[in-house]
């Protein structure tokens, strides 16, 4: 049967672990800690959606002005509430100037050290997703850290113009309440309508960040096409051409039919196929299939050489055959020519290891002017280049040969010309057959297009040099990569990086600062002439020093494109604090000291700033990047529109149901068509902004992407009203007479139990501080939840409320100690909450406390060194050794078939084990 409490106690733990085994084994598996998960969200979500019921709203009703602190001398709410909670707060904080750097200068615990970092800008074209949400918490809690520290903090907030995705919302907008298109209204006009836009628009981000507590400077907000960031974007492209660094060059891009526009490859979608798929493309009425390999033959000399090909309809522009050098197939037919079916050229049948001989037929047509590796082929091989294919994604003549084809072909979308290349390959005889092919489909992230390389002449950045520095820094130790891991990345991709191409073909953005020059009839040039300047005024006097022509003589045209979105934005660490002028923000603030953003984000946007930074400034932009993963739905799936897993954070923040979702991402978008959206979109309960900021940082570690759920969002909001109903007790238990609470330390000898926790308080806090240093921030989080719950709530304050109960002023000060030091401790992920349970704590403060900043956001983090005094590791060491025995004890009881409750006698049995002297 049982096995006495007082034997087991006596056992040493190595022989009762080896006793009982299956006792022993309480430590729940991964596989075990998933499947409870999936119960409690199997509990969460009915097959309606919602299972969870709304809790009772409490308004705060004080008459507030806006920036007016909040009266937290009101009544406690019995409930937690957020909206409670949130009200009044932010305005208060942001009125003051708690958030800006000029703050330090009246800290008691100023220390001379700078933290200065910079929000990545978000698009200027609507609201926030959980990726930016993930990354707002990362970085508000780091700065709000380091404020605490006494740092001289600046984190600077931003939005960026987003070129193409701004310019595509508006002719939207304007087509469908207009009916016109930009083309329609001209250039000028089109962009007063962007602006418009723009201002009714652009500060709906801004209020997100703002309902998210983000501790940012808004007074050094900055914008993309503000004119000072526009005057250092000129200023970098001038200076970045002065020095060879950009150039004019023709050269194949990646071209977006639909938008008619070179974009970047941060916005091409790469889809696998594994075999023949029906797409829909824009501009089309019925799906286009990809998927599959075509093969035909090109006839030489009474025989033929077949090629396969997945894009029949670029044939038109072939310009060599190629084979492999030792492929046998092929050897006889070396150097030989083969006729074209439709234009008859003769094509040239070439040699190049680059040719797969177990792909196709082994043999592969050459159309450098469509395909990247074609034009590298071609250009080893010095073999021409046709363009069959116009910007409008329409069929062009080719230039080199005759138009003999164009009349059944020209001006016919290409994805139509390829049923009817194949049927007129099919009339001379050369269709070979069809079958499935896997490949991957370069898709247009922003208008669902297939990409088609085009050779477009086009502005380039060359990267060599710059990315070798970029290297060169890690691996000096000079810039660090956090996690690790993402150095080696970095090297490789850094190693074999191309030149950028910066040219967009867009209305919307940076007009590039460079003039093809026109010069006077009797002055002969043959290639086209290009300069660049600060104004037209300074091109001009360039081109008539450039080309010994007068000034007036010359006539200049700006290049009516726009640079890259990227471009600009990797000059957002220097250009916002006011460079190419030498400002005091640039003196004390630059180099940053830390950027954190997305893992996806580290060729894109994190190298073009360490590249474009060092080449400009002579500095590094950052000593450190911290990357952080992505979010990720709960099966672990990228949050993506076309699956409609995309999650608002004030969906998190405020709750919302399945309707509202399917309303939102489904209905609207009609881009999801899944047969069943329930399986993609999933409601979350009511939630709290503290929520939505603890949350990605309790769920990830570097390097780790976040499933989200809902089961993750219930947990973290209980977490809150754990905290809120512990302050609510603490005030609670102090005696009548004790509104203002003595000094604890004074109070007298401590107990066991006031011992060990204010010692698990110090370890808590020892380990804070190590993982704040290290950014694991998940660490940080998980040692603040296990102390209030596990080790302030289930052990501490329950032993008071059965044992100690509101006698002791010894165990009341030591309560309300651990508290206020707890929500400092929290402060940086949880603002809004901590500010509101601090403040009225802060009514029963003992007079010494008169130092006190107003706000918690200002009070100094809490140090180990400050605690060290109550670090009492024997009486850590012996509770967990008990802790154990209560462990296997109950594992014991429930094997032997005890499965009633507890006594109240027994509970307190085992709280009177948790002494030092019972141990």
């Amino acid at each position: 049967g049982c096995t006495c409490l007082e034997s087991v106690r006596k056992m040493p733990l190595q022989t009762l672990y080896h006793q009982f085994p299956k006792a022993s084994k309480v430590t729940r598996t991964q596989a075990e800690k998933q499947k409870r998960r999936r119960d409690r969200e199997k509990a969460i979500l009915s097959s309606q959606g919602l299972d969870w019921s709304e809790k009772e709203k409490i308004l705060y009703t004080a008459q507030t002005p806006p920036g007016e602190k909040k009266d937290t001398s009101l009544p406690f709410p019995a409930a937690y509430s957020p909206d409670y909670v949130e009200s009044s707060w932010y305005q208060w904080w942001e009125k003051e100037g708690f958030f800006r750097p000029e703050q330090h200068d009246s800290l008691p615990h100023a220390v001379e050290r700078t933290f200065s970092m910079c929000i990545p800008p978000p698009n200027v074209t609507g609201t926030l997703h959980l990726g930016h949400a993930l990354t707002v918490a990362v970085e508000d809690a780091l700065v709000r850290w380091r404020r605490m520290q006494g740092h001289r903090v600046l984190w600077l907030p931003g939005c960026d113009h987003a070129g193409i995705a701004t310019q595509t919302v508006v002719e939207r907008k304007l087509l469908r309440e207009s009916g016109r298109r930009r083309q329609d209204m001209g250039r000028d006009e089109f962009l007063q309508e962007v602006w418009m836009w723009k201002n009714e628009k652009g500060e709906e981000i801004y209020s997100q960040l703002r309902r998210m507590g983000a501790s940012l400077d808004w007074t050094r907000a900055c914008f993309t096409m503000d004119p000072g960031f526009s005057r250092a974007v000129t200023e970098a492209f001038v200076r970045l051409c002065d020095s060879g660094l950009i150039y004019r060059s023709e050269a194949l891009i990646n071209w977006s039919c639909a938008l008619q526009s070179a974009i970047s490859d941060i916005e091409v979608d790469s889809k696998e196929l594994s075999g023949r798929t029906m797409l829909p493309v824009p501009g089309y009425e019925r799906p286009v299939e990809f998927g599959t390999m075509l093969t035909f033959a090109y006839p030489i000399e009474g025989h033929e050489v077949a090629v396969s090909t997945t894009r029949p309809e670029t044939m038109l522009g072939d310009v060599a055959i190629a084979v492999h050098p030792e492929d046998p197939r092929y050897q006889a037919v070396h150097g030989k020519q083969c006729r074209h079916p439709f234009t008859g050229e003769l094509l040239p049948i070439i040699t190049d290891s680059m040719v797969d001989m177990q792909l196709g037929t082994g043999a592969v047509k050459v159309t450098p002017a469509h395909d990247h590796t074609d034009f590298l082929l071609s250009q080893r091989h010095s073999l021409p280049y046709v363009t069959v294919i116009g910007e409008d994604g329409t069929m062009t003549p080719p230039s080199l040969f005759g138009f003999g084809w164009c009349f059944f072909l020209q001006g016919v979308k290409r994805f139509d010309a390829r049923q009817m290349v194949v049927e007129a390959l099919v009339e001379k005889r050369l269709f070979r057959g069809k079958q499935q092919h896997s490949m991957t489909l370069p898709v247009c992230s922003r208008s669902g297009d297939i990409i088609e390389p085009l050779l477009k002449k086009q502005w380039f950045v060359q990267c060599k040099g710059m990315a070798a520095k970029a290297i060169q820094a890690v691996e000096d130790g000079e810039l660090e990569i956090i996690p690790q891991f993402y150095s080696k990345t970095w090297k490789n991709w850094l190693s074999n990086v191309s030149d950028w191409c910066v040219s967009r073909q867009l209305w919307w953005g940076h007009q590039i600062p460079a003039y093809s020059v026109e010069l006077p009839q009797n002055v002969n040039h043959k290639e086209e002439l290009w300069v660049w300047g600060r104004s037209e005024e300074e091109a001009r006097q360039r081109a008539s020093v450039k080309y010994g022509v007068p000034p007036e003589k010359i006539t200049l045209t700006q290049d009516p494109d726009v640079l890259d979105t990227w471009f600009s934005s990797g000059l957002f660490p220097f250009a916002m604090l006011g460079w190419p002028q030498q400002t005091k923000d640039m003196e004390r603030f630059y180099p940053n000291a830390l950027l954190e953003t997305g893992s996806d984000l580290i060729f894109f946007w994190v190298a073009r700033m360490v590249m474009l930074g060092t080449e400009l400034t002579g500095q590094l932009p950052f000593k450190q990047v911290l990357l952080h993963s992505l979010v990720r739905d709960k099966h672990g799936r990228k949050m993506s529109k076309s699956l409609g897993n995309v999650v608002d954070p004030l969906d998190v923040i405020h709750g919302t149901s399945l309707e509202v979702i399917l309303l939102k991402y489904w209905y609207r978008k009609k881009k999801v068509t899944v047969r069943s959206p329930t399986q993609h979109l999933v409601p979350f309960p009511p939630a709290v902004t503290g929520v939505i900021v603890i949350l990605p940082c309790f769920c990830v570690s570097p390097g780790e992407d976040v499933n989200l759920s809902p089961s993750h969002v219930l947990s973290c909001r209980h977490f809150c009203n754990k905290m809120w109903q512990t302050v609510r007790f603490t005030l609670g238990v102090f005696p009548d007479a004790f509104l203002l609470l003595v000094l604890w330390v004074q109070v007298g000898p401590l107990g066991s139990m006031e011992r060990w926790v204010l010692s698990r308080l110090y370890s808590t806090v020892l380990q804070c501080e190590q993982s704040f240093e290290a950014y694991e921030l998940h660490s940080v989080t998980s040692a603040l939840y296990t102390f209030w719950v596990n080790s302030l709530c289930d052990v501490y304050m329950v032993r008071q409320a059965y044992v100690a109960a509101p006698k002791g002023a010894v165990a009341c000060s030591v309560l309300f100690h651990c508290v206020s030091v707890s929500l400092a401790l929290l402060s940086p992920f949880m603002p809004f909450i901590t500010e509101e349970l601090w403040q009225r704590l802060q009514l029963h403060h003992p007079p010494a406390s008169a130092t006190a900043q107003p706000s918690l956001c200002l009070q100094p983090y809490p140090s180990s060194q400050s605690l060290a005094r109550w670090h009492f590791p024997d009486e850590e060491r012996d509770f967990l050794w008990v802790q154990d025995v209560v462990r296997v004890t109950r594992s014991l009881r429930a094997q032997s078939g005890v499965t009633k409750k507890k006594p109240t006698s027994e509970c307190l049995s085992y709280f009177h084990l948790m002494g030092r002297e019972a141990t």
